[in-house]
């Protein structure tokens, strides 16, 4: 899996994407003949980090060019660029330079979504947002298919090893693994363990999180409060306070209601019962990994 460090390198491969390989050549254009696509995948835009673009702007201009296509009575319609785009008409300039492609809907909003997804201060959410909406683009579907389907997926390469290894059973499985490899940002087994759950988050969260204010690793902790008040109090308390993922932890456990300690011995329970149903013992492959987790476990009874 690709870091955060990797992102100068994808940006270099996207703008390959958006402006082809060879060099591309920037036309001036009135800024009033551009105009913003009816869907944009981008929602938040951080206030820092736009007032410091708006500076670089009013003092060196536009360096990088916009990437537009050509809508009727000359008019253009924006595909990549929407914080220049931005920073160039809060600083008034009449001009800007754009590189022209011919793009039908799907084409733009695509070269959009890959443009915001391997830019390095896109949040969380937003960018499990626009991986989304590019795999309903790419499988010809809608965005609420696609969660669904990448459960079923997962749920194979549980049960399935050949799945596993990258033997993709159907041309919509093949098509998600090469889009995530061509993103180069995670894998899609990460992905649906570790992004699609923040979808689910509670509004409270789920907007804190989506404006950079807190990390996607302590919002999943936070939102265990199923108390409403006090999940926005530890909340306020851990942007405020910048407090760790341990102590979050610790704060949580003291809020823990009775009834969250009574789900934990069902989960534990539960789990115990799958494992006897499935009798994972006589899978070699499985007994492995199940093997070093009891160890730990038994580890962890033993310092109590």
């Amino acid at each position: 899996m690709s870091s955060r460090r990797d992102r100068p390198y994808q940006q270099m491969k996207t703008l390959d994407i958006l402006f082809g390989e060879s060099q591309p050549v920037a036309e001036i254009v009135s800024i009033e003949a551009i105009c913003l696509p009816p869907q944009q995948p981008r929602r938040y835009f951080d206030p820092q980090a736009m007032q410091e673009l708006v500076e670089s702007v009013r003092q060196h201009g536009i360096l990088q060019p916009l990437l537009v296509r050509l809508l009727p009575d000359n008019k253009y319609e924006l595909v990549a660029g929407e914080r220049r785009y931005r920073a160039a008409k809060e600083v008034n300039l009449t001009e800007v330079p754009v590189v022209i492609r011919e793009l039908n809907d799907e084409e733009a909003m695509q070269l959009s979504l890959i443009e915001n997804l391997c830019r390095e201060d896109l949040n969380p959410v937003e960018e499990t947002e626009g991986i989304l909406q590019l795999l309903a683009l790419r499988l010809g579907g809608n965005v609420d298919d696609i969660t669904p389907l990448l459960y079923k997926m997962k749920n194979a390469a549980d049960k399935n090893d050949e799945f596993r290894h990258n033997v993709m059973p159907n041309p919509e499985a093949q098509l998600v693994e090469e889009t995530f490899t061509s993103l180069g940002l995670m894998t899609w087994e990460s992905f649906v363990k570790n992004r699609l759950p923040l979808l689910n988050l509670p509004d409270d969260v789920l907007a804190e999180l989506r404006q950079g204010k807190i990390a996607y690793t302590k919002a999943k902790v936070i939102a265990r409060l199923k108390d409403e008040t006090l999940r926005q109090e530890l909340l306020k308390a851990a942007i405020s306070e910048n407090l760790s993922l341990t102590q979050i932890q610790s704060r949580l456990k003291a809020q823990l209601p009775t009834s969250d300690t009574n789900e934990r011995k069902e989960r534990l329970e539960g789990t115990i019962r799958r494992v006897k149903q499935t009798r994972v013992w006589e899978d070699h492959h499985k007994w492995n990994h199940l093997e070093a987790l009891l160890a730990q476990i038994e580890e962890l009874l033993a310092q109590e």
